[in-house]
Order: C-alpha cells, then sequence, then structure tokens
C-alpha cells in the first residue's frame, strides 16, 4: 500500500532521510573519541575541532528528543521550514534543544569552554590550541555529553 496524499509523502521522505537519535550519540561519543586519539598524538587542534562537532551532535540529539522527533534532518530539503535548526551555533542549538538552564545551572564552566567554538576553527593556524586548551576541551565535552 503507497503512500496517499503529498504531505504524507513529504512527511515520509522526511522521517527517511532523518538521522536517528540513537546514531548522533553515537557519533557524538565517536568524535570525542577521536579527539582523545588526537589529543595523545599532539594534534591538538584537531582535538578541540572535533570536540565542538561532539557537542554540537549531542545537543542535536537532545533537540530531537525534546521534540519528540525520531531523528534530526539531514539534507537541505528536510530543513525546509526548520531553517533555525540548520545551524552549527552551540547557543542556538543548546537553546534548541531544551537543556539550557540545565547546562548553564549544572555545567556553566564546561559551557564556557565549549562554546567558544565554532566551525571556523578548522582554519586557524597549525599550533593555535595548546595541550592545555585540548584537555580543557575534551573534560568539558566530556562533562557535557554525559549532561545530555
Amino acid at each position: 500500500m503507497g503512500i496517499g496524499s503529498s504531505s504524507q509523502r513529504r512527511v515520509f521522505r522526511w522521517l527517511s532521510t532523518m538521522i536517528a537519535v540513537s546514531d548522533l550519540r553515537r557519533i557524538a561519543r565517536a568524535r570525542l573519541k577521536d579527539a582523545e586519539v588526537l589529543q595523545q598524538a599532539k594534534r591538538y587542534d584537531g582535538a578541540v575541532y572535533l570536540c565542538g562537532y561532539a557537542v554540537e551532535i549531542a545537543l542535536k540529539a537532545r533537540t530531537c528528543r525534546a521534540l519528540k522527533w525520531p531523528g534530526y534532518p539531514s539534507t537541505r530539503a528536510d530543513f525546509e521550514g526548520y531553517f533555525s535548526f540548520r545551524t552549527h551555533d552551540l547557543d542556538t542549538l543548546l537553546h534548541l534543544s531544551a537543556s539550557e538552564a540545565k547546562v548553564k545551572a549544572g555545567h556553566l564552566a564546561e559551557w564556557s569552554i565549549v562554546a567558544a567554538w565554532d566551525p571556523s576553527t578548522r582554519y586557524r593556524t597549525i599550533g593555535s590550541a595548546s595541550q592545555q586548551d585540548a584537555a580543557d576541551m575534551i573534560t568539558a565535552t566530556r562533562t557535557l555529553l554525559a549532561a545530555l
């Protein structure tokens, strides 16, 4: 039996291309592990960069739970009508996740470390992040992933 109306087809297409919440959580943990490996290899810039994405992905998973979505949109078409969700801005994602009060009340120090991240860190000069920067970012990320 097929899906009838065009709106039903649109919803089905949207649901079928979403990234499942369980996959998002798994990806976030994997990015943190990748950052730890990079830290051990003294690749501090990469470690910091991946931590930001780990938190971003965890926030997107938390947003899905808050909105009772089965997953997060993954294609440009999926974001139609949901453009505020198509962001890498951690403050925006924290707000959308419905976890802002909890995170800022219980983990403000960690949030302050992570919130300084943005995707443009990939363009920073090699050596911009120190060993301590990477250690702080990894510790903060680990704490925030557990809280989210």
